[in-house]
């Protein structure tokens, strides 16, 4: 069995589309607790963008930068959930690459 701290991310997801295309995908080989850290700080982001956006009458761009940090987010989980859901002979390829 894969010992959980080895794994990393795949690089199979995209986030944010401009034209039917992905404008970005989640970076493969980056540790998965790297990985959730980082999309953990996107949502704490977008969580006070939010907020701020509530209130704020005048603009949208919090909106806007709470949309892109939460699209990121998810991205970058799914990319970890097909980590960890793939079979355990894939996930021994994934360790000796």
């Amino acid at each position: 069995m894969t010992d959980p701290s080895q794994l990393k991310t795949i690089g199979l997801t995209p986030a944010l589309y401009c034209s039917d295309q992905a404008v970005f995908h989640v970076t493969r080989g980056v540790p998965l607790g790297d990985a959730l850290s980082m999309a953990s700080d996107f949502l704490f982001l977008a969580k006070e963008l939010s907020q701020d956006a509530a209130y704020d009458r005048e603009s949208d761009r919090h909106a806007w930068a709470a949309h892109y940090l939460t699209a990121l987010s998810k991205a970058l989980v799914d990319d970890v959930v097909k980590v960890l859901t793939r079979g355990p002979a894939s996930r021994k390829e994934q360790a000796t690459e």
